[in-house]
């Protein structure tokens, strides 16, 4: 596959409506949806719950966070692309942080608000509608910021590091938990993958090398990396009744934007399988 990025061909406007129309039946019907987790289930070493595989990433970024709290009064957290806020109630009832949530969708927004709310946290959480490469004056300096299966949505990986690297602080930390393209990926693979792309509205699909490359620029350290494609439980029984409806619709007459989730999702599973596309937790920081 070509190693050159993907033009962006998904702005802020299609990224919004997009999560503005989907996000009520993730919450409903998704896997994680009770959890309020939009994002994959990790069944890391020891996991053996399902809710604990959907907070897998959050406390690998817990575990992070104890270290940075002996070095600061109180951490500041932002969540870039923070869904429903779960993420952020999760961290915050185990640390006394603050934090800041930043979502395009006010669906989303509406969500986190009554999430913090209920959880009690509305004095130290916030979420706002705001975009991740334009981020808002007044949020305090992050000592960690991440971004859980948001930054592929992103315009340009360039203003993404940029904006990072106004937020957080020296020596702060960066996380980004999201799909990376491999470079060993055939041609034949680019047809799936655009699949993936234009279901899942994604713009930025790098591989490691170039995830690491524009956080350098940015003057970001890239500290580690974890593969987290072993640990996806792929191929469940509600992913082969997905793929059996995506290939059904193909003979009806449905509009493709009413399950372009589902297709997206679909051509995912059939990357991840087959090795053209991994899921990585990258770990960097702010020199």
């Amino acid at each position: 596959m070509d190693s050159r990025p993907e033009p962006t061909e998904f702005g802020a406007t299609d990224v919004r409506h997009y999560y503005d129309k989907h996000t009520d039946h993730f919450v409903t019907h998704g896997p994680g949806g009770h959890l309020g987790a939009l994002h994959r289930a990790v069944w890391g070493q020891g996991v053996t719950a399902s809710a604990d595989a959907f907070r897998y990433v959050e406390d690998q970024i817990l575990g992070r966070l104890r270290d940075l709290d002996a070095a600061t009064d109180r951490l500041h957290v932002v969540d870039l692309g923070c869904g429903v806020g779960a993420s952020l109630c999760y961290l915050a009832t185990r640390l006394p942080m603050t934090g800041t949530g930043l979502t395009l969708s006010p669906v989303q927004v509406s969500h986190a608000t009554k999430r913090i709310r209920d959880a009690g946290l509305q004095d130290r959480l916030r979420c706002l509608e705001a975009d991740y490469c334009d981020i808002p004056d007044d949020i305090k300096t992050a000592d960690l910021a991440y971004a859980i299966e948001s930054f592929v949505h992103g315009p340009d990986p360039s203003r993404f590091f940029a904006a990072c690297a106004g937020l957080v602080r020296d020596g702060g930390l960066l996380v980004i938990c999201d799909d990376v393209r491999r470079q060993t990926a055939p041609l034949s693979a680019s047809r799936m993958v655009e699949q993936f792309r234009r279901g899942w509205h994604i713009n930025t699909l790098l591989s490691a090398e170039e995830l690491r490359t524009c956080a350098a620029d940015a003057g970001f350290e890239h500290l580690d990396t974890e593969n987290l494609t072993p640990h996806l439980r792929l191929g469940r029984p509600r992913d082969r009744f997905a793929a059996a409806f995506v290939t059904l619709c193909r003979w009806l007459p449905l509009r493709y934007t009413r399950f372009e989730h589902l297709v997206g999702g679909t051509a995912l599973q059939t990357c991840l399988k087959r090795g053209w596309i991994g899921y990585e937790l990258a770990w960097f920081r702010k020199q």
